[in-house]
């Protein structure tokens, strides 16, 4: 039985995580890191960015707010709502758990990352057929919604998100706003084995065609490997310090939600790389409230429970499968097994 065959009965988003007091910070990231051989020197050093932030990510309040906007619609369609994570409480095999004990037997699954890589889309299929595993018996059968890097309401919220921002910058200054796209980096011998580099950079083309931005650069952040291995480049704060502009307008467009990569990468890293310049600063809002975003997501749903309704995407690479393909996107050899 195809994805678009099934009845389904109920709707669960699928995030990363992240702590939400002090006291779960080191826990989280020893969770995150577990197997990594990530020294834990660096491990305290990153968490030293969630207490200079307070203690907490933004990302789980960001996933409440999406689970309660997109809701009404997702009751309309006759489906219950459920949440679990990745790495932090409410974590997905307990979701996944409850939803048997609730009687789910059918769920379509949204995540929140738009585009194709190991991380962002093959490790969050494998983390539901972990969690089902898990769970065992009863478990309901879990169907990943497509990716959606260049549906029209990803692209809107970020156009708009674009604008905004950019309206900013020109306030600051009298000289060229320049824009830089930024999204998590990753191995360059990883990104060759997946459509990652391809659909980011779709997606900040169309968003500054929506935005009316004709200047712009794709850069990257949050490079967290092994030194002696290459990674996608260049980095955002090299970016910037290299710019002659007159304002850095910094768009994440690699993130759905706030999260610490932009809160600290961007928001303190990259705004001190302009700083040091002299160059205004402005950071284009995530889009995971925008209204279009909310739309999209129960349009994705739709689009999954009625053969009749046509999946929508703008630009040249058409709408990506229902499944992913099965030979997209392996996991480095490190966490191959």
């Amino acid at each position: 039985m195809g994805p678009r065959a099934a009845a389904y009965d109920s709707f669960l988003l699928v995030s990363f995580g992240g702590p939400e007091r002090a006291e779960d910070v080191l826990p989280f990231l020893e969770r995150v890191t577990a197997g990594r051989g990530i020294p834990p020197a660096r491990v305290r050093a990153v968490a030293e960015h969630y207490y200079q932030a307070g203690g907490a990510s933004p990302v789980n309040a960001r996933c409440r707010e999406l689970l309660a906007a997109v809701g009404p619609q997702l009751a309309d369609l006759g489906l219950s709502p459920y949440w679990g994570n990745r790495n932090w409480h409410p974590l997905l095999e307990d979701t996944v758990a409850a939803m048997r004990d609730r009687g789910m037997a059918r769920a379509v699954a949204f995540v929140t990352s738009a585009y194709g890589g190991y991380s962002s889309c093959r490790q969050y299929l494998d983390d539901i057929a972990a969690a089902r595993a898990k769970v065992g018996k009863g478990a309901p059968e879990i169907s990943k919604l497509r990716l959606y890097f260049n549906h029209p309401g990803w692209v809107q919220a970020w156009s708009s998100s674009v604008s905004e921002a950019v309206a900013k910058g020109r306030q600051l200054t009298d000289r060229q706003v320049e824009v830089f796209f930024s999204a998590h980096s990753v191995p360059e011998a990883l990104a060759r084995t997946s459509p990652y580099v391809e659909q980011v950079t779709d997606a900040a083309r169309l968003a500054a065609i929506g935005a009316g931005v004709e200047q712009w650069r794709l850069v990257w952040q949050s490079r967290s490997g092994n030194p002696a291995s290459p990674w996608l480049g260049p980095d955002i704060c090299d970016a910037i310090t290299a710019s002659e502009a007159g304002c850095a307008v910094v768009v994440p467009i690699g993130f759905v939600c706030e999260n610490m990569e932009i809160v600290h990468d961007l928001d303190v890293e990259a705004a001190q790389a302009a700083a040091a310049t002299s160059m205004p600063f402005v950071r284009a809002a995530a889009v995971s409230g925008h209204p279009a975003f909310v739309r999209m997501v129960a349009d994705l749903v739709r689009e999954r429970l009625s053969p009749r309704v046509s999946p929508a995407a703008l630009g040249s690479l058409g709408p990506w499968p229902d499944q992913c393909p099965e030979e997209h996107c392996p996991a480095p050899v490190h966490r191959a097994s």
